[in-house]
């Protein structure tokens, strides 16, 4: 049963996309992203409350996985360095589903209700970092910080890989890690 659930929810997603990238966000109802998927409607209802959400089904994956990471994360390293560690270790899964992530992006791009949608989800992502950090010992402020500049670094490197594959999303990840320390070496 989890395989045939997985193939459905899977042919939503590639509907959905295909017919916001052919259409536009706006102009496709759940209805065709169900018929283009050979589903009914209430079955797309099954798996996304919205048409929103079959672009951002992942959301809940990247949390568990980060979180899981810091949790696990060695006792001796600092705030960034622990989520930095915690960032790369997406870095196989993200790698893999690029061919799905680089159309899905220029969908958000094109629509500010998914854009507005995408920084509500990045808020949630990096208020879960903040409390995965204090859990840690970390104390308020520092986790505050740490998780919100972490993930601005970690936005733009994925951003930029996925606008141009040709660095890797390692090399991203690192160039921004390094930068950021630099700044706070910088000045502190």
């Amino acid at each position: 049963m989890a395989k045939k659930e997985d193939d459905a929810r899977t042919r939503l997603q590639g509907a959905a996309l295909e017919l916001f990238r052919e259409r536009g966000y706006d102009r496709t109802t759940t209805a065709e992203i169900a018929a283009r998927a050979g589903v009914t409607e209430r079955t797309f209802f099954r798996y996304f409350p919205d048409k929103r959400e079959v672009l951002f089904d992942g959301q809940v994956i990247l949390r568990t996985a980060l979180t899981g990471s810091i949790a696990q994360a060695p006792s001796g390293l600092g705030p960034l360095d622990v989520l930095f560690q915690a960032f790369r270790s997406l870095q196989p899964a993200l790698e893999a589903n690029r061919s799905y992530a680089r159309p899905r992006q220029d969908v958000i791009a094109a629509t500010p209700a998914l854009q507005e949608r995408e920084l509500a989800k990045i808020a949630a992502l990096t208020h879960a970092l903040t409390l995965a950090l204090k859990a840690r010992g970390v104390s308020d402020l520092r986790a505050v910080l740490a998780a919100d500049v972490c993930m601005a670094a970690f936005v733009w490197a994925t951003l930029s890989w996925l606008d141009d594959p040709k660095v890797g999303l390692g090399d991203r990840l690192d160039a921004a890690f390094r930068e950021l320390k630099g700044l706070l070496a910088e000045n502190g």
